[in-house]
């Protein structure tokens, strides 16, 4: 394998890797996949206004996220069953982003336990990603052990009531635990690497749920119950109780409307993350790249810069960071790019993959003549096909 020069060339080089059931499972999205789409040709709808003749000689891609500084404007953010695609993938991820200074988040849905992620990230900022189930003395115990292992930020996903109509799943037969047939085995057979991982470390589990329900892990029952057994009720006063068992930073990711995020900062929520959860919900929807600049608007004229405001949806440049940063975020959660890199190589791949990104957000920064991270704004984009005369 040659040495990947970007994160599509790790996502080539993933898709290689793993079986095609557990590709398309990184990859899908919801239903035709417009969303998904929509979320990657955002990017290219913005186009840079560089200045030339300045004094770029000392450039900094630094920044703080509540209170802590972080080496980019980035987060890598939270997936679920990231044991599919490389034994402790979790861990890894977290190790990768405290060698790079970057926050990690951990997700409800992960496969390795959050203090076995502490463990292998002994100094890095963590943050935890909460689904809340109809039982809500699950995430109050996650929220316990989590604030007892030192993770800083709180990240509540709000976008995932049921989950969304994935048709790949459906085609592949995709279920939880995984169950052989003939088209598996077929499919095991053309990947080697991954299937003789897989056999050796088995079948990946919901271990932080199952530790938080009090279980062994189990994962045909966890599974359900992240599918089945999500509490519906969930309003804007929840966060109340949220706060009751949760000392630091509170995030809401999933809002995808101004209301809403008015709604909680109202309701006293920290920050938000600008979200259609990767494409993989609802279909149809606006790309977060597309709403940020009416979001950051409308919070900027009612709170200023008291609400921390993100964004996730088809990061795969750091010019894209830079864009995002340009048109008013505090900063970006990476999903996929990410995971090809641990799918491709371990923790390896998932170094090199942020060593690219914050590589090109400091050659994005110099070209555009900005040392600094503060520096980008909106007069550093416009959005295409619009032609303005200085």
């Amino acid at each position: 394998m040659t040495t990947p020069a970007s994160v599509d060339d790790y996502r080539s080089a993933a898709r290689c890797r793993l079986s095609r059931l557990a590709f398309d499972y990184l990859e899908g999205g919801a239903e035709d996949g417009l969303t998904l789409k929509r979320n990657r040709d955002a990017w290219g709808a913005w186009c840079f206004r560089p200045r030339v003749m300045t004094d770029v000689s000392e450039c900094s891609t630094a920044t703080t996220l509540f209170g802590r500084t972080a080496a980019a404007p980035m987060v890598v953010g939270p997936t679920g069953l990231n044991g599919l695609f490389w034994p402790h993938a979790d861990e890894l991820l977290a190790q990768a982003a405290a060698a790079a200074g970057l926050p990690f988040a951990l997700s409800t849905a992960s496969t390795s336990l959050l203090e076995d992620v502490r463990a292998a990230a002994p100094h890095g900022d963590l943050w935890l990603q909460l689904y809340v189930q109809q039982n809500r003395a699950i995430a109050e115990d996650m929220m316990r052990r989590a604030s007892d292992a030192g993770f800083s930020t709180l990240m509540l996903t709000v976008d995932t009531p049921v989950h969304g109509n994935r048709d790949h799943d459906v085609r592949n037969g995709f279920k939880l635990p995984l169950r052989l047939s003939g088209r598996l085995v077929a499919d095991c057979v053309r990947h080697p690497g991954w299937t003789w991982q897989m056999v050796r470390h088995g079948s990946p589990q919901l271990k932080n749920l199952a530790r938080s329900v009090g279980e062994r892990a189990n994962l045909n029952r966890h599974a359900a119950m992240l599918s089945r057994q999500m509490d519906l009720t969930l309003g804007w006063r929840d966060l109340d109780w949220i706060r009751r068992h949760w000392r630091g930073p509170v995030i809401v990711k999933g809002i995808q409307t101004v209301d809403d995020a008015r709604l909680a900062r109202e309701h006293g929520a920290d920050g938000i993350v600008v979200s259609n959860h990767g494409g993989r919900q609802l279909d149809g929807a606006f790309a977060p790249l597309e709403l940020l600049p009416m979001v950051i608007d409308a919070m900027m004229d009612e709170v200023g810069d008291a609400l921390a405001v993100f964004i996730d949806g088809g990061v795969r440049r750091g010019a894209h960071v830079a864009k995002a940063i340009a048109l008013g975020a505090s900063g970006v959660l990476l999903g996929r790019a990410p995971l090809y890199g641990v799918a491709a190589r371990g923790l390896h791949g998932a170094s090199h993959v942020l060593e690219i990104l914050l590589k090109e957000l400091r050659t994005t920064q110099q070209l555009l003549g900005c040392v600094q991270v503060a520096q980008l704004g909106r007069h550093c984009v416009e959005f295409a096909g619009t032609i303005v005369r200085d």
